[in-house]
């Protein structure tokens, strides 16, 4: 059984998600980044970590990937033109969308007050509200970012538009407002909030 490490306000939600698409038994150990619990998987205290036997695996993107692979599902075969395009998706996800919210909650509320940049925060979120609007269009009327299945790059989208509505950015358009509200009612996101 794999071994969650983190919160689920935190990156490792989407750990925990792509563990219930999978089907895969897991502990949710919940803790905070930085505590001495997240420590003792990662010595610099960043969650999320993914105990798997004897190995631990840290950053949400190559745990999910990595269960993604080992299980078969969430992703396209390694070695095929259609997993390149899946992993060029989840990168411009982490580049685009991910980066700039976490520069912003960095300025926000994670820096200490005197090292925060004030005028980070129009500028990301003018470059957030273009991502968005690119992530609209590369959607277009496909019920997932690659077609017809869900796959990694969903999961990381879903939980930055929500992370993106959390920190009071700019509307979403209708396409991801209606995208986002059908990757919550899966059973799997439900199931892992719950966790």
């Amino acid at each position: 059984m794999y071994k969650v490490i983190g919160t689920n306000k935190s990156r490792a939600f989407r750990v925990t998600w792509a563990l219930q698409e999978l089907g895969q038994d897991y502990e949710h150990v919940v803790c905070a980044p930085r505590s001495e619990q997240a420590k003792l998987h990662n010595p610099l205290g960043k969650i999320p970590a993914l105990v798997d036997g004897d190995s631990v695996l840290t950053d949400s993107t190559a745990i999910v990937t990595y269960l993604a692979d080992k299980h078969g599902g969430l992703t396209a075969k390694a070695g095929t033109v259609s997993r390149a395009h899946q992993d060029a998706m989840t990168m411009w996800v982490i580049d685009e969308m991910d980066a700039l919210l976490w520069s912003y909650s960095k300025h926000t509320r994670v820096l200490p007050e005197e090292q925060r940049v004030a005028e980070v925060g129009p500028a990301v979120r003018l470059e957030f509200e273009h991502s968005l609007a690119t992530l609209a269009e590369r959607l277009g009327d496909k019920p997932f970012l690659m077609g017809e299945t869900l796959t990694v790059p969903d999961i990381f989208a879903t939980h930055c538009i929500g992370w993106s509505v959390i920190a009071g950015f700019a509307p979403l358009p209708e396409t991801l407002k209606a995208y986002s509200k059908r990757m919550r009612a899966r059973p799997a996101y439900k199931a892992a909030a719950g966790s």
